[in-house]
């Protein structure tokens, strides 16, 4: 029994089917038959083209196959199953032996069976949801092209599409020229750890080779409403968990500056050292943005080093109705944006920007002679490896370059505008609607969309810890019913001293106005009873 083949009954054999009309056929999936066929027979085996060929078409087909179906809303976003029940039905387990062809084709498709239709206009579970046709087949071509990111010579043209990428995203978030620097990292958690390293740096260069017992205590100051990543890091840096400094938010989930200031004052007073201060454009939960002028006025006064995390909120910057949320954000010494959240550039796409040129290069560089030799025949600059914590780095860029040539910066604006719209179109419809309960007062500054449903038998109760109690417990019931019924996902969580409740995202230009719709019915529809 194998992966994707059920342990009973087992799968017959079959042979590729050919579309050639022509005889004696000379198609390449002509007489190939999969159950006869192993890995070692399709290149660079010799006489390997045709079975190669003829395979690779077959996993198109059935990509192309899932591509369909994501958009098509009579299909399900999701055919759960528990997890006993998976391993159960199918035998997982790698083997010594290879498997033929065949199998492995049933491999593709049970994979894809299972997966979670992201790019279906009805899910809206996470931040990075869509799937862009453009980004699709940049992502296939980068795959096939399987090169590495550290020098020019083994990738020229992603790493100048990487320079010019960045670049492009330091003018749009008001460096002047596009002055700086940048890279693309492996999410948006590792770009807010590069903020945090660069920032150590820039105030104790000696960080680096004589480690953290060089340095005195630092601080690093946040937002209670930033994301999780930011105490990783320190976690991760030696700077410890215990040395972020949560900042109060108002009722909105914005940043408070007197906060902030107060807590550095305080920070300074016991002797320790403030050296970063992380803003957030576009909250996890609330999609709330931090008053950034306000606060690069505070750490211009204390000179700290200013980072925003615009993993979320960054794509606003490509709308001109939208922008002005993140103004202040020229004024950053480095920034956090993902193109595989509000942009929908396929995963992952992350990219850390930093207004001083230079300061990664010299914060990270251990000038390994078998890679960057300084006797080389071209523009060492284009040598970007070294400047990366990473050496093996992946080729992040071509996705989100070739959808820009694809869309235009217009387009990226019309996807972000409609996002923002329909977010708006949600609120409109459930802040009076009977059973909804917002969690803040007045219309979200992002896609993010923050309600509790509520049930008939709870709208008698008075407002109390037992209507608290039993109100926590429906989103959850809800979001199971959803994913049983494979019919829509979105998110659900507690925040503070705040029960459980939706939070709806959206960033999939597939949505429309039908499929919000077809949310507040289905909630409806699936907690009526509880």
């Amino acid at each position: 029994m194998v992966l994707g083949i059920p342990r009973t009954p087992r799968a017959t054999s079959r042979k590729a089917a050919c579309a050639c009309n022509q005889k004696p056929c000379s198609c390449p999936k002509a007489d190939i038959n999969y159950a006869f066929l192993h890995a070692t027979d399709l290149l660079p085996a010799c006489e390997g083209e045709r079975p190669t060929l003829a395979f690779l078409q077959d996993v198109m087909d059935i990509l192309l196959q899932y591509v369909v179906k994501s958009f098509d809303r009579s299909t399900k976003v999701i055919d759960f199953h528990y997890p006993n029940e998976l391993l159960q039905e199918y035998n997982w387990e790698l083997t010594d032996q290879p498997q033929n062809l065949e199998e492995i084709l049933m491999h593709c498709q049970t994979t894809l069976k299972y997966a979670i239709k992201t790019g279906h206009p009805r899910y809206f579970n996470q931040l990075s949801t869509g799937l862009d046709m453009v980004g699709l087949a940049a992502d296939w071509l980068t795959s096939t092209a399987n090169t590495n990111m550290f020098t020019y010579e083994i990738a020229p043209v992603f790493v100048l599409l990487e320079y010019v990428t960045l670049k492009k995203m330091r003018e749009i978030i008001g460096w002047p020229g596009g002055a700086g620097d940048g890279i693309f990292s492996p999410g948006g958690a590792i770009s807010n750890m590069y903020a945090m390293l660069i920032a150590r740096f820039k105030m104790f260069p000696e960080v680096k080779e004589k480690g953290m017992a060089a340095v005195p205590r630092l601080i690093a100051f946040t937002s209670e409403h930033s994301h999780f990543s930011l105490k990783k890091g320190a976690a991760a840096l030696g700077i410890g968990t215990d040395s972020v400094i949560l900042i109060k938010c108002d009722e909105r989930g914005k940043m408070i500056p007197s906060d902030l200031e107060r807590r550095i004052i305080e920070a300074k007073q016991k002797g320790f050292v403030p050296f970063l201060v992380s803003a957030t454009a576009g909250t996890t939960v609330y999609g709330a943005f931090d008053p950034l002028l306000a606060v690069a006025d505070i750490c211009k006064k204390y000179k700290i080093w200013m980072h925003v995390d615009a993993a979320w909120g960054g794509g606003l910057l490509m709308s001109r109705k939208h922008k002005w949320k993140l103004s202040g954000v020229e004024r950053a010494n480095s920034v956090t944006w993902n193109p595989h959240k509000m942009m929908g550039v396929p995963l992952q796409c992350s990219a850390l920007l930093v207004r001083e040129e230079g300061l990664m290069q010299s914060c990270n560089q251990m000038h390994a002679s078998y890679l960057f030799q300084q006797d080389k025949h071209y523009d060492l600059s284009y040598d970007t490896g070294d400047k990366a914590l990473q050496c093996g780095r992946h080729v992040d860029v071509f996705k989100l370059w070739l959808m820009w040539r694809a869309k235009g910066a217009t387009g990226f604006e019309a996807h972000i505008d409609k996002c923002l719209e329909l977010a708006e179109y949600l609120y409109n419809i459930i802040k009076n609607r009977e059973g909804y309960e917002m969690v803040f007062d007045g219309k979200p500054q992002h896609t993010n969309v923050c309600f509790w449903y509520v049930p008939p038998s709870l709208r008698v109760l008075e407002d109390n810890e037992e209507r608290m109690s039993r109100l926590s417990k429906v989103a959850p019931v809800i979001k199971a019913r959803m994913m049983e019924y494979g019919t829509t996902m979105v998110s659900y969580q507690p925040l503070g001293d705040k029960v459980n409740f939706f939070r709806m995202v959206i960033s999939n230009p597939a949505a429309t106005h039908q499929d919000i719709d077809f949310l507040i019915e289905e909630i409806e529809r699936l907690g009526q009873d509880l």
